[in-house]
């Protein structure tokens, strides 16, 4: 026994004795990540893992300026008016909240800009229209001919 193990230690040296680390997935290759000079790719391969976002970590202005960069494009899908502008209304309240909470010290803080909802509603409608398919062509239908049993008895 050499001088000063720990009880850890032993565990792990009896453990190894008994063979219960011979079996384990991965065993005889190298650690993944050790070439990796990135200083956060633990931090990144645990949101990866998560299914975390990296934009859910930053402040909340620039939530809101990411937010607002993607308009109107986000809101295309959107069927009706009323929820458009609705989502902007929304958008602008948090865009004050933003704006009127306390900051710390002599810094100026980032600020999102809010958005002029009915600019943002005929931007909304002009991309709807592009993105519409356009109906599909009619076809003229050629009139049915008479059914085999009139054309039969010469009716």
């Amino acid at each position: 026994m050499p001088p000063q193990e720990g009880w850890v230690e032993r565990q792990i040296r009896e453990a190894t004795e008994r063979g219960e680390f011979d079996d384990l997935p991965g065993a005889g290759r190298p650690l993944p990540g050790l070439d990796n000079r990135d200083p956060d790719w633990w931090v990144k391969g645990m949101m990866a893992r998560e299914g975390l976002d990296a934009s859910d970590a930053m402040p909340p202005v620039l939530q809101l300026r990411k937010e607002a960069a993607g308009y109107p494009e986000s809101l295309a899908e959107e069927r009706s008016e009323e929820n458009v502008r609705e989502l902007l209304r929304d958008y602008n309240l948090r865009v004050l909240d933003e704006r009127r909470r306390p900051s710390m010290g002599l810094v100026s803080r980032p600020v999102a800009p809010t958005v002029d909802v009915e600019e943002m509603v005929a931007a909304w409608r002009a991309l709807r229209a592009a993105r519409e398919p356009a109906p599909p062509a009619r076809v003229e239908e050629s009139p049915s001919p008479r059914p085999w049993w009139r054309r039969l008895l010469g009716r």
